[in-house]
């Protein structure tokens, strides 16, 4: 959860946010450095004499073309290895359709045979105290901890987009296409997004809550839930 005056990243919850953190942090890192030896180079400019030795210097043309391109090989790297492990679906525990429409979601458990609700937010005269404004809703999913999900992402009617920051999606939907994506919760807890994409006037009023508990916790709800 984002809080007043925060700079940084919310806590990851799942390995590929962990992972873009990372690589946030390492791209922040080779900016620093950049920075720091152009700041140098200029300063080295201003207070030093200009001489010919450095006009036709073929080590520093050298030099100024071999650095940009392992700075570049550095930073691509690891973000291809990322690219891959957000596009991998390998075996999912679990599958979860979500149908954005305007201006709410609706979310089907497509393994269990009638498992499937609307989720509107709560109004602000209606939040129960503690609650977040604007980003609580009637029905969270519920999904186990630690377990791989899969996330088959639709729209009914304009563009919409799943996102949730502290898992690290943001898929878009698209009415008439099905996109997917997955996770994997670390921890228990209760995590909160948005629609990311514009889609009307109550385009702020679509929130999403993800709820991760035990295996028998959500086995316990599903049953009540499906029953």
């Amino acid at each position: 959860m984002a809080n007043h005056s925060q700079l940084g990243f919310q806590d990851a919850s799942s390995p590929i946010m962990e992972e873009l953190v990372e690589f946030h942090d390492h791209a922040l890192m080779v900016a620093l450095a950049i920075c720091t030896l152009v700041l140098y180079l200029l300063a080295l400019m201003l207070m030093e004499k200009l001489s010919s030795n450095t006009v036709d210097a073929q080590e520093v043309e050298l030099i100024w073309t071999i650095l940009p391109a392992i700075v570049l090989i550095l930073l691509a790297l690891p973000s291809l290895q990322i690219l891959y492990m957000m596009d991998e679906i390998d075996e999912p525990d679990l599958t979860l359709k979500a149908i954005g429409h305007q201006w709410y979601w609706t979310y089907e458990y497509t393994d269990f045979k009638d498992l499937s609700f609307d989720s509107y937010m709560v109004p602000t005269t209606d939040l129960p105290h503690g609650h977040f404004r604007l980003l609580e809703v009637d029905h969270r999913i519920v999904v186990p901890m630690e377990s791989p999900i899969r996330m088959i992402i639709t729209a009914d009617d304009v563009l919409h987009s799943w996102a949730v920051p502290t898992l690290g999606v943001k898929t878009d939907a698209i009415p008439g296409r099905l996109n997917q994506t997955s996770f994997i919760t670390t921890r228990p807890g209760v995590f909160y997004g948005q629609c990311s994409e514009i889609c009307g006037a109550n385009h702020s009023y679509m929130p999403i809550v993800v709820e991760s508990t035990p295996l028998k916790h959500f086995e316990a709800w599903s049953s009540l839930l499906s029953s």
